[in-house]
């Protein structure tokens, strides 16, 4: 992010905002979900995602809350959703670099 305006979101960011605030109040969302797929990830980027035991894989259970939702629609959101958790994590690192760079 930047120094200039720290309110500017890197892509992506506010699905995970919303998904770590979710996981916090114990609401299993879309987001919070995604942001449990991601979790791996996100931890070594530094970001604290709980573990949450599920009888599915989070992937599986992600899609079907889409589908439920979105019936035939779920295919294409569902893979927007990992691209724009994936381009977070991208962003974050760039800016993770950059700020170790400039350190």
């Amino acid at each position: 992010m930047s120094d200039e305006n720290s309110d500017a979101l890197l892509p992506g960011e506010d699905l995970v905002r919303q998904g770590l605030a979710d996981l916090s109040k114990g609401v299993l969302s879309e987001s919070a979900l995604l942001v449990l797929v991601a979790g791996p990830r996100l931890r070594g980027l530094g970001i604290q995602v709980p573990e949450w035991p599920l009888n599915e894989p989070y992937e599986h259970a992600l899609y079907s809350l889409i589908e439920e939702r979105l019936g035939t629609g779920a295919h294409s959101y569902y893979n927007s959703l990992l691209r724009r958790i994936v381009s977070y994590a991208h962003a974050l690192e760039r800016e993770q670099s950059r700020v170790e760079r400039q350190t």
